[in-house]
């Protein structure tokens, strides 16, 4: 039996070579996702709408059980090497952060044609055109795949992802540009990319239906968590219903940086005894001590409730992004941990051996 999942999604026009400020899903009630020519136009007024649509086959329920999600049958990794890339095709490349912030992130969506098979929570390498200063090849770079296992247009024929485009001036004062990233933001739909990987076992999202899955992301660290929930609350499968609660924590500089915010705002409205959204804005928002609001600390004003949910084994929590931003949760936990008698270090290793603590930071 073929399960049928429906989306359309919206992108405003824009006047510049680049594409929108903004991804919004339209009806995420069902999924049905049927590809369509893509095409810009400089001149059209108002919003397109690039539809598509697939048939998305699952196996029949099975019971679940709390097995390692790192022997789980059927996860590729490295089927494509440097050597030997799989070259895929730019499909959609639009800014999704406004004008007014700190930096571009763009979501871009790449061809596959199911040649690149991948589970949430994988990772997959881009090689950027062009020679690096010695003339040879330039190293891939990984990214986090910001899409479902059947891609944003259902037909398993794709994979997403999310970058910032990386540009900063040097201790020189020289303006320096990220390869990789600039390479990526810069894509035009048509232009070829050479894809390696996919690659990672660490944040594969758990099988059980029924869990608690705590998501803590800053700026592009979203998207893994991008690619759980549209499998947890845009896509239907026969062979998994999401019941349990997806509670995602946000941190990002301004509001404008906001990633995704329009889709995950429709998922709130979709499931809302299933999702729990908290967003940290650090540069306009404050708690009541007057701290600027990091991800830590809104994560702070619910840090007996997080408590409780990790001590129960169906808990799971998933960090991406900035580094520095686990310590902040370490502290938060420490002195919860201690009153119960409990030491929080300890307790973190025992969750990360039985999978229940997954890190991907940088």
């Amino acid at each position: 039996m073929a399960a049928a999942v429906t989306a359309a999604v919206s992108f405003p026009s824009s006047k510049s070579t680049s594409l929108p400020s903004r991804t919004s899903i339209i009806s995420p009630d069902r999924i049905t996702l049927k590809k369509a020519p893509f095409y810009r136009d400089a001149s059209a007024v108002g919003a397109r709408v690039v539809s598509v649509r697939a048939q998305v086959t699952t196996e029949a329920p099975a019971k679940v059980e709390k097995v390692s999600k790192k022997d789980e049958e059927g996860v590729v990794v490295n089927k494509f090497k440097p050597k030997n890339p799989y070259t895929g095709r730019c499909l959609l490349n639009t800014k999704i952060t406004g004008d007014d912030a700190p930096g571009e992130t763009w979501h871009m969506v790449f061809s596959t044609e199911g040649e690149v098979p991948y589970r949430e929570g994988q990772s997959i390498g881009v090689i950027a055109d062009g020679e690096d200063k010695n003339g040879k090849p330039h190293k891939l770079r990984l990214y986090s795949i910001a899409s479902s296992a059947i891609g944003d247009f259902g037909d398993s024929k794709t994979v997403s992802l999310c970058v910032k485009r990386l540009v900063y001036t040097n201790d020189k004062g020289e303006l320096v540009k990220g390869v990789c990233s600039n390479f990526l933001c810069d894509l035009k739909p048509g232009a070829e990319v050479k894809i390696t990987g996919p690659v990672g076992k660490e944040m594969l999202m758990p099988k059980d239906p029924n869990a608690t899955i705590v998501m803590l992301a800053t700026g592009t660290g979203i998207a893994p968590f991008r690619s759980f929930l549209w499998k947890m609350f845009f896509e239907k499968h026969e062979d998994y219903e999401f019941n349990g609660l997806a509670w995602l924590f946000l941190g990002v500089p301004t509001s404008s940086s906001l990633l995704y915010k329009e889709e995950f705002e429709k998922m709130k409205e979709k499931a809302p005894e299933n999702f729990r959204l908290d967003f940290a804005v650090s540069r306009e928002q404050t708690n009541e001590k007057g701290e600027k609001m990091y991800i830590q600390t809104r994560m702070a004003q619910y840090a007996e409730e997080l408590w409780q949910l990790l001590q129960k084994d169906n808990t799971y929590v998933y960090m991406c992004g900035l580094k520095g931003m686990e310590k902040g949760i370490d502290d938060i936990m420490v002195s919860l941990a201690a009153r119960d008698g409990i030491d929080w270090i300890d307790y973190k290793k025992k969750l990360k051996k039985a999978e229940q603590w997954n890190v991907e930071v940088y």
